[in-house]
């Protein structure tokens, strides 16, 4: 094994375009590996980076939605070998830490340079002229290749496209899980999701696959309200206030069962609706973020305590990814979950700044970049 120069999109501060250039990657230490990228997906929160709202370290190689082929491995690595087709977690899953042994993967402690990217030995593999790159999520499938833990890689059958692979990694499982675990919708529920792009079109499948009656979506995108419908939403509407009409006239006043944030940023107003908009016992489920300088989540105690009503975060949707990511790539094998579907287009990685474009203008369920290989 040798250092080897990959080609990869970067951001060096925020309120930046995406920046193509070389870096040097070096061989992976122990408990890694190294990884060519097939496909990784463009998530809004790789966007939210070069919008300033996303607390990292500079410079940054983005992306955490990949798949790929693992080139090589370092001492000691028994979960996968050389040749294997994989996914990327953005979350790794040791399986040995308090969260993991307790079955909560997606918080396993060896995630916590999720936004530097530095590595538990306290070094970097992405280097350029002396400085030292970390990869977003300690993963940076923007580039060509990457060195990531063995813990953040899970077998992907040879019968699954590495671009549906690469969206199992963040976007599907955590629009699922947060209608399926982390809101726990149940059979002839009223589910209400706002946003409706990658992650939300997933909480629209969850939420139905749970066998909810009514799957509403709020989403100021006339192309995005038309393709939750593909996905299982049975109403669509511009804004809140057409949602909670809605939602009040046919639940005969009982309003919705929950209500689960996935815009592309969640504001104040926001929460405020989704709050009204849940009826007694309900349960606000917020998986996207928000700017980092507003405090999105600015609610009357009364208003919770007078219907009984939560609000919760999901991280990754409470899902597990050692069992997770396999149980959805069988739903999808089966029919049961569209992935295809997501995929608005692919591109090049020349083309990551278009690509963002096309996402913030409404143009995009999901787009993909292929990596050559």
């Amino acid at each position: 094994m040798a250092t080897i120069t990959t080609r990869a999109a970067i951001a060096r501060e925020p309120h930046q375009e995406w920046e193509i250039t070389d870096l040097q990657l070096d061989d992976p230490k122990e408990h890694e590996v190294r990884i060519k990228f097939a496909a990784s997906g463009l998530c809004h929160s790789d966007h939210h980076i070069t919008e300033g709202d996303a607390p990292v370290r500079f410079p940054i190689v983005g992306g955490h939605e990949g798949s790929g082929i693992v080139e090589s491995v370092g001492p000691n690595v028994r979960r996968v070998k050389p040749g294997d087709r994989v996914v990327c977690s953005y979350i790794p899953a040791c399986g040995a830490c308090r969260p993991c042994s307790t079955g909560h993967q997606n918080m396993c402690v060896k995630g916590l340079n999720a936004g530097t990217g530095m590595f538990l030995d306290g070094t970097f593999r992405f280097h350029k002229d002396g400085e030292d790159f970390g990869g977003f999520c300690s993963l940076g499938t923007f580039s060509q290749y990457a060195v990531v833990s063995e813990w953040a890689v899970v077998p992907l059958p040879d019968d699954i496209p590495f671009e549906v692979g690469s969206l199992v990694g963040c976007g599907v499982p955590t629009g699922w899980g947060s209608a399926v675990y982390a809101a726990g919708v149940r059979a002839g529920d009223t589910v209400v999701v706002f946003g409706a792009g990658g992650v939300g079109s997933n909480a629209v499948q969850g939420a139905r696959y749970a066998g909810a009656k009514n799957v509403v979506v709020v989403d100021p995108v006339e192309f995005k309200r038309e393709s939750a419908k593909t996905f299982g939403a049975t109403e669509a509407f511009a804004t809140a206030a057409e949602a909670h009409e809605f939602v009040a006239e046919t639940t005969w006043g009982q309003l919705a069962d929950h209500v689960i944030m996935t815009p592309n940023a969640v504001t104040e107003e926001m929460v405020n609706s989704g709050v009204m908009m849940t009826g007694k016992g309900g349960k606000v489920t917020i998986t996207a973020v928000g700017h980092i300088a507003e405090k999105a989540v600015h609610v009357h105690g009364g208003a919770l305590i007078g219907y009984q009503r939560q609000i919760r975060g999901a991280l990754f949707g409470d899902c597990n990814p050692l069992s997770d990511i396999p149980k959805l790539l069988g739903l999808y094998r089966a029919g049961d979950l569209k992935i295809d579907e997501l995929i608005t287009r692919t591109y090049a990685l020349d083309e990551v700044n278009q690509a963002y474009r096309d996402l913030t203008e409404g143009r995009n369920i999901r787009g993909v970049i292929v990596h050559d290989i």
